[in-house]
């Protein structure tokens, strides 16, 4: 069986000093799964199909195979990667529902995960406004699984606070990565910590919501 993953940067595979929760579930789950992360840095919902990336996994997902689907971040970007939340972004997404549904796998959404922004009280601050609540209701009119991302990294994010949280995140000093002589701050991308973090929310909410899906858990 093999789980799919389509979404953007914070579930990519990553070089570097970035690291996507995606590339960490496959520690997850027993032998007979196969996790294949087809996420892509910058991506939309709508520019993954326009790159007809939602066409080469439908070209190879099969009956029984997960589809894990989490877009959010560059949705609501002023490009042409862009879509509004109770209209297109809806729209887009049903479209990787069918997809799978088509093919006799399962789809899975997952709401876009936290970004770190607190405030001068040292409250964590949403930013994808109603991206993840558009998501929810499409998850309930379409009868499909929904792994809250959104809820449960913020209320991580919250628990950690604003020092704490930050080892959940891309915050390198200067002079450690001769490519980052001065160092990098970067609070939408995880650090290999963060990634397993939010790989374990992921896997947590699997537990609870996917009994199918928690079975292949390791």
């Amino acid at each position: 069986m093999t789980i799919y993953i389509a979404g953007d940067s914070t579930a990519a595979n990553q070089t570097n000093v970035y690291v996507g929760w995606g590339q960490m579930l496959q520690a997850f789950f027993k032998l007979e799964v196969v996790v294949d992360n087809r996420a892509a840095n910058g991506r939309s919902s709508k520019s993954f199909i326009e790159e007809k990336r939602l066409d080469k996994i439908s070209v190879a997902i099969r009956q029984g195979d997960y589809l894990l689907i989490q877009f959010g971040h560059n949705d609501q970007k002023p490009d042409e990667r862009g879509t509004q939340p109770f209209t297109t972004y809806p729209e887009t997404l049903k479209r990787y529902i069918d997809a799978a549904r088509e093919k006799g796998a399962l789809p899975v959404l997952i709401t876009p995960v936290h970004r770190r922004k607190f405030d001068e009280n040292g409250i964590q601050q949403d930013t994808h406004g109603s991206y993840p609540e558009a998501m929810r209701r499409l998850a309930v009119a379409e009868n499909v699984p929904l792994i809250d991302l959104h809820k449960r990294s913020g209320e991580l994010l919250a628990a950690l606070g604003v020092e704490k949280s930050k080892d959940l995140f891309t915050h390198v000093a200067p002079g450690v990565y001769e490519q980052f002589p001065s160092g990098i701050k970067d609070d939408t991308h995880f650090s290999e910590y963060g990634a397993k973090e939010m790989a374990k929310l992921v896997v947590d909410e699997i537990r609870i919501n996917i009994a199918e899906l928690a079975q292949y858990l390791g």
